[in-house]
């Protein structure tokens, strides 16, 4: 932390001095100011590598300097003194985009861990430009080895796990570098199979805490009895059983990120119990006496409508506020179905390596087979599909039998078609079929190949009745 320096903005002077003292012990030196009129002086002329604010000031909010910093300052870390017991204040905040919080009184060890962690991702922004500067002086002979994967230089590590072209991937990786920087809790969701860990993942690996655990849970999977004890831990002979102390998930994944899937299956005494740590920051584990103070960041997600879960009662209007305070919605397959060619050359170069064969490629006509399937289970789905044609196929290239997907029958419902009224029947049965075929293509994704199959009848038969009908 040698020669950093931080800003501190607060007018009651104790305060100005508590934190001024405890970061120049961890060796920051510090410039402090009572309102904000000093702070933007201060902030215009240094450059600081954290700034800790107060939410009142005497001549306007913190929140402005946040909103300020998070424009003009976008790679310092901000944190806000909030008053305690003023948990909204704390979300505001970080919707606003404070990097974290902290609540009056201060607790030194929350403090030291919080500034700990922004000093920690700007010494990384700083390593990171440093490295890109040396990158773009060398030759790009390495970076075109398109041989060598592990070192591949043109591909960062979000292209790498976060596979594909399409806008809302490109939004999707977007969004991640930000949540990255900041301590906000990320509620992630999105349907069964979109990579909702996968991005959890990718948050704490791009943050400043990679160097600490990820651990990830799935909340419908521990029976309700014992949900306490594995969230929380417990001493031993607090219970029968309890032959021994136990960590808990939270103290496992103490100065990491933990990340809770599948939230909504929590049951409601679990809901309670996990908001007060989330405000209070600290758990106490089954059988204790004292309370164990704890830095983790919290990532959920669910593939169940939270909201509406909230509205039936079944989950806690104040818990699901404080996991969503900022949210990152995963787009199915659907929605980007440029990106299924892409995602299916990567993972059969995945399931080859792991597999220690070469890696087989899709003919033209198992391609389009797999853009017109309907995917449900989403890149889930997609890699089952391509490990079982893997094992099916006989040569290097994968044909539409090796993929052993069936056609998804249209829903002959969605047909809408008009009364004959003063029509002549040959007309009406046109409209009819015209129809089915326009259905067949929306439902192929516009495959000509795929639709024809899901009709049951040739290539040739479909394109020939589309040029019948004008059906571009």
């Amino acid at each position: 932390m040698e020669e950093m320096r931080a800003l501190v903005v607060d007018d009651e002077p104790d305060i100005r001095e508590l934190l001024d003292m405890t970061l120049s012990r961890m060796g920051l030196e510090v410039d402090t100011a009572e309102d904000l009129a000093s702070a933007r002086r201060l902030l215009a002329g240094t450059d600081y590598a954290f700034c800790l604010t107060d939410m009142r000031l005497p001549d306007g909010n913190g929140l402005s300097l946040i909103k300020e910093v998070a424009r003009d300052y976008p790679q310092m870390p901000i944190a806000m003194i909030t008053a305690y017991g003023k948990v909204d204040d704390a979300v505001t905040a970080l919707k606003y985009g404070a990097f974290d919080f902290v609540s009056k009184p201060v607790d030194l060890q929350v403090l030291r861990n919080m500034v700990r962690t922004a000093i920690k991702l700007r010494q990384d922004d700083s390593e990171k430009a440093q490295q890109a500067a040396e990158d773009s002086a060398k030759n790009d002979a390495a970076a075109n080895r398109a041989t060598d994967k592990p070192k591949r230089a043109g591909k960062t590590l979000l292209r790498q796990r976060l596979v594909g072209v399409s806008p809302a991937m490109e939004s999707v990786r977007d969004r991640i570098v930000k949540l990255a920087r900041s301590q906000a809790p990320v509620f992630i969701s999105g349907e069964s199979g979109t990579g909702k860990e996968l991005a959890a993942q990718l948050i704490h690996d791009l943050g400043p805490r990679a160097e600490n655990s990820f651990v990830a849970v799935n909340c419908g999977a521990i029976p309700s009895e014992l949900m306490e004890s594995e969230f929380f831990g417990h001493k031993k002979g607090s219970f029968t059983g309890a032959d021994s102390d136990k960590e808990g998930l939270f103290q496992t994944a103490n100065g990491g990120t933990l990340f809770l899937d599948e939230v909504a299956d929590l049951p409601l005494h679990m809901q309670v119990k996990l908001l007060r740590v989330i405000q209070e920051k600290s758990v106490r584990p089954v059988g204790a006496r004292e309370e164990i103070r704890l830095d983790v960041r919290i990532l959920s997600a669910t593939h169940k409508p939270l909201l509406e879960l909230v509205k039936s009662g079944d989950f806690r209007n104040d818990l699901y506020y404080r996991l969503n305070v900022i949210d990152l919605p995963m787009p199915s397959l659907r929605e980007r179905p440029e990106d299924i060619p892409h995602l299916a050359r990567h993972y059969l170069e995945v399931i080859g390596e792991q597999w220690g064969e070469p890696a087989r490629k899709l003919d033209t006509e198992a391609m389009n087979a797999l853009q017109g399937h309907r995917l449900s289970g989403n890149v889930r789905e997609l890699v089952n599909i391509l490990q079982r044609a893997v094992t099916l196929c006989e040569s290097d290239i994968i044909g539409i039998k090796d993929l052993g997907i069936e056609s998804s029958p249209l829903n002959e419902s969605e047909i809408e078609i008009s009364p004959p009224e003063d029509q002549s029947l040959d007309d009406y049965m046109s409209n009819i079929e015209k129809g089915i075929l326009e259905k067949a293509l929306q439902a192929a994704n516009h495959n000509k190949t795929e639709a024809a199959r899901q009709l049951g009848i040739s290539f040739r038969s479909l394109r020939y009745k589309l040029k019948k009908y004008g059906i571009d």
